[in-house]
């Protein structure tokens, strides 16, 4: 028998659904629930009280979602199922846009709601339900787990040059950490709202060496080489997800407006040089899968299916060992040294 290999776990900022009720409509005082239990136009809210917890995920080879052991939220290896993508609209008739995951028991039942909502909710305003999307959800949430670079990010090509990364080009070659040259297999494109999950954390020009400022997702992975282990890893290279660098100063959360996100593939999971900071690029798995396109799934199937199988997994720092009033600083200065 094959064993299953769990991927990359992911933190997710959630709330649970009985801090988002119905104050008008069919189910009025009910907190939100999945699809088959929503009623479209009932209007809900967010409780004043009401806070977000993270919700750590790992996902099988199968794409069962499993509730991870560093979580805040839920129980430990609890499956949990990502039920569908919802559209809400407040009175000023902006929209907003979450995804609903049900945590379930060994027997199946429903044991908790959360709500990954896609732009921020504010307390004590009406949000009217009016659309439900049971068959994208996945696509939603791997747009979320998709590590992605912004508009005017340099790129360190193979040759030396530095190139924006809007103006690369599929089989462009790219200079990667581990394997030298390599060509560039797919580039993704999007533009969503600055906000909430997708708000870019902003790694200020100095802050790891770098020149210019590198805008990236939040859980967009930075290799670290520590020439004295500052942090207590117990080895050298080390993968820090952006988010735990934030300090208010010199890494901050940029959130507003509209960001051009940009997502490159290889044939492997790699790392690469963006605006000087060794960055890794897309990791093909079952949690972003759903965000290529069909055509790149038929023409690189056999590629794509062992793809993950080379993530520097043994790398990644936890965010306890990150619980720094400033470990930018920490790790700039043990890279050094």
């Amino acid at each position: 028998m094959t064993e299953t290999t769990l991927k990359p776990c992911q933190s997710i900022p959630v709330f649970r659904a009985v801090d988002f009720r119905v104050v008008n409509g069919a189910n009025l005082g009910d907190p939100i629930s999945f699809a088959a239990e929503l009623d479209l136009d009932d209007t809900y809210e967010l409780s004043k009280t009401a806070r977000q917890h993270r919700l750590s995920v790992f996902s099988d080879d199968s794409g069962v979602f499993t509730i991870a052991a560093d979580t805040v939220l839920g129980h430990p290896g609890a499956t949990l199922h990502l039920d569908s993508c919802l559209t809400m609209m407040s009175g000023t008739g902006q929209t907003t846009e979450m995804l609903i995951l049900v945590e379930v028991d060994g027997n199946g039942n429903v044991t908790e709601v959360y709500i990954l909502p896609l732009a921020a909710l504010a307390p004590r305003i009406g949000y009217a339900l009016v659309g439900i999307d049971r068959d994208n959800a996945d696509q939603k949430f791997a747009e979320v787990a998709c590590v992605s670079f912004s508009r005017g990010t340099h790129i360190t090509m193979a040759s030396g040059q530095q190139r924006r990364i809007e103006d690369l080009n599929v089989g462009d070659m790219v200079l990667t950490r581990n394997d030298g040259p390599q060509q560039v297999r797919w580039i993704g494109q999007s533009t969503v709202r600055a906000v909430g999950e997708f708000a870019p954390i902003r790694i200020k020009a100095g802050a790891l060496h770098n020149e210019h400022d590198l805008l990236v997702s939040p859980d967009h992975r930075l290799f670290i080489y520590q020439r004295s282990d500052a942090l207590g890893a117990g080895r050298s290279e080390l993968l820090v997800r952006a988010r735990y660098l934030v300090n208010g100063d010199t890494v901050v959360q940029q959130d507003g407006g509209f960001i051009d996100y940009f997502q490159l593939l290889f044939d492997h999971h790699q790392i690469i040089y963006a605006e000087g900071i060794a960055a890794e690029t897309l990791l093909v798995d079952t949690r972003t899968r759903a965000a290529l396109p069909q055509d790149l799934h038929d023409a690189l199937a056999d590629l794509l299916s062992d793809h993950g199988d080379q993530t520097h997994k043994d790398l990644e720092v936890s965010e306890a060992l990150l619980k720094h009033p400033d470990a930018a600083s920490i790790l700039k200065r043990a890279s050094t040294r």
